[in-house]
């Protein structure tokens, strides 16, 4: 059985820092690329950064200069080092893994369940 699981979310002030990690299991996710989607209470589930098995990075603008991927292809784990925090960035983050390459919620194969992380002011 296939598992994203997330972990590192929680509370901290604006202008902070939060690494989030996420292990995946139950197959090789070797050329899948991996990265992360947030939804904000209200608003629509939105990407913030992906990794492709090749080594590219994709980022949302609104997390550019302040978010930085990285994966570890041996240990199919992929992280998100969040600095810089803003109380914009509160959301539930989830991990994805995607076999193609349109960042698009409904373009991922598999998700975690989320982890929250609270930004406050």
């Amino acid at each position: 059985q296939v598992q994203l699981v997330e972990s590192g979310g929680g509370l901290v002030q604006a202008g902070g820092s939060l690494r989030l990690s996420c292990a995946a299991s139950g197959r090789t996710f070797r050329r899948y690329s991996m990265g992360w989607f947030r939804q904000a209470p209200g608003k629509e589930r939105e990407f913030v950064a992906a990794r492709s098995w090749s080594g590219s990075k994709l980022y949302a603008d609104s997390v550019k200069g302040r978010f930085t991927i990285s994966r570890d292809n041996a240990e199919n784990t992929v992280l998100l080092q969040m600095d810089s925090l803003k109380p914009e960035d509160t959301a539930v983050y989830y991990c994805v893994a995607s076999y193609g390459s349109t960042w698009t919620p409904s373009g991922m194969d598999y998700w975690g369940k989320g982890t929250l992380v609270t930004v406050s002011s």
